[in-house]
């Protein structure tokens, strides 16, 4: 039972409460550290350090969230494979509609009950700050204009790489014939 109730407290910090609130726009602010992304399995990040700035605008028929993502979360190098800070900056926004069951109108559209009076927002922090993330994990530039990677991975990786066509180009044969058609 006690598990329920920790599981239940992490997530209600990011509630918003909407039913209280006047028309108009109100602030709020998130924080998302280690401890969040701990509560995904398999998830791509487990450390970082991001803020969360939501600018709600409440009007008489809907609500509209609008979210600017920005800080740092560690990611595995795809080259070297160590670990480095990847920033990260992100901007979107949310309609909330209100409604007794849900409508078809577009993926940025969430419909609540009207019976609702708070919108808790952890699942869809996690997915603008995975839609962040660069699809190549890659050491970014450095002053001097280089990567900072493992050199010492990077003389092993590029040996073996070498080692095998020194061998004799161990190439699979299915692929020759699509090989032919780009040098036509």
């Amino acid at each position: 039972m006690q598990h329920f109730f920790q599981t239940v407290s992490w997530k209600s910090k990011y509630n918003i409460e909407f039913k209280g609130l006047t028309e108009g726009q109100h602030d709020f602010e998130f924080e998302v550290d280690d401890t969040f992304f701990a509560h995904f399995e398999k998830s791509l990040m487990d450390n970082g350090d991001v803020t969360i700035k939501v600018m709600l605008e409440k009007r008489s028929a809907f609500i509209k969230l609008h979210f600017k993502i920005k800080g740092w979360i560690e990611l595995t190098c795809d080259r070297c494979l160590d670990s480095y800070q990847q920033k990260v900056k992100y901007k979107t926004e949310i309609f909330i509609k209100f409604g007794e069951r849900e409508f078809e109108e577009g993926e940025n559209i969430i419909w609540v009950s009207t019976e609702e009076h708070d919108i808790n927002l952890v699942q869809l922090i996690y997915e603008f700050i995975i839609l962040s993330v660069p699809l190549k994990h890659i050491h970014p530039k450095n002053k001097d204009g280089d990567r900072d990677c493992n050199k010492k991975m990077l003389e092993k990786l590029k040996k073996y790489t070498q080692s095998e066509n020194v061998e004799g180009d161990l190439t699979d044969p299915r692929w020759d014939a699509l090989k032919s058609l780009n040098n036509n």
